[in-house]
């Protein structure tokens, strides 16, 4: 099985590529995928932003797809920066 993970970034797809491996799942990034885009991550929330990520390559491969976000969000300043 394969799968896409939204992302271009070779050390996210090396980490989740060694995780996956042990099932007989390959993952490859967006860009090995044919899919060459940068999605405009406008949710409130890493979770959304990730979704938006996922949802936009999926419509275009049509195939099975992962996402993440990640950023900073400090305690002390209410969760900000936040990505907007």
């Amino acid at each position: 099985m394969e799968i896409i993970l939204a992302t271009n970034n070779k050390n996210k797809v090396k980490e989740i590529s060694s995780k996956l491996q042990q099932f007989g799942i390959k993952v490859i990034s967006q860009k090995e995928a044919g899919c060459d885009i940068d999605v405009e991550e406008t949710s409130r929330t890493l979770k959304g932003n990730a979704e938006l990520k996922a949802e936009a390559i999926y419509k275009i491969l049509g195939k099975p797809v992962i996402a993440d976000d990640s950023g900073l969000e400090i305690d002390a300043l209410n969760g900000e920066p936040r990505s907007v």
